[in-house]
């Protein structure tokens, strides 16, 4: 019932902003449209912006599910982007009325799952340390990250696949020769 209440939120949320920017969105405007009173919305969350963070974790978790392996981080990639093309206003609203930083922490939350899931795969078997995995994947995290936001910053308007088949050309093989470069030779 919990999760009812709180994506009920969230389509009023997502709704509301295609009428007005969210710095002008009121607790009293989501519960007044879900029908909800403040107490039910404070129960769930302690302002809007973290409404905000768990739609877009929310967002995030399904355009991943079962796509963080090498195999498939292509198709996750292309997930990423149409999440964000999908929520669209949501997302180029939030951009705009948010700081740049809550925009970053979720496109970053986005990526790293799906890095650290093919960095975990392809380093199988390997003597890479946890901190250099980390490292291999917050380097590709914040390439993709950096692409995204130009992306939105500039309207979304370019094609999203010729953005993300760039990306996979760019990064095609190079996640499993950074852990080869990493990987300390046995002894």
């Amino acid at each position: 019932m919990p999760n009812m209440t709180k994506e009920a939120l969230e389509a009023s949320l997502k709704k509301l902003l295609l009428k007005k920017p969210l710095d002008k969105i009121t607790i009293n405007d989501l519960t007044s449209d879900c029908g909800i009173s403040r107490m039910t919305f404070y129960y769930h969350f302690k302002d809007i912006y973290d409404l905000v963070e768990w739609s877009c974790l929310e967002d995030a978790t399904k355009a991943l599910q079962g796509k963080k392996t090498y195999a498939t981080w292509s198709e996750g990639l292309f997930q990423i982007f149409e999440v964000v093309l999908e929520n669209k206003p949501f997302i180029l609203n939030a951009y705009h009325s948010i700081s740049r930083e809550q925009i970053e922490n979720y496109l970053f939350t986005l990526t790293r799952t799906l890095i650290m899931g093919v960095v975990e795969e392809q380093s199988a078997g390997t003597s890479i340390t946890e901190e250099d995995k980390k490292f291999i994947a917050d380097f590709y995290k914040y390439s993709f990250v950096g692409i995204m936001l130009d992306w939105i910053k500039q309207g979304m308007k370019e094609d999203y696949h010729q953005i993300a088949e760039k990306i996979i050309l760019t990064i095609h093989g190079n996640i499993f020769h950074s852990i080869q470069n990493f990987t300390k030779p046995e002894l």
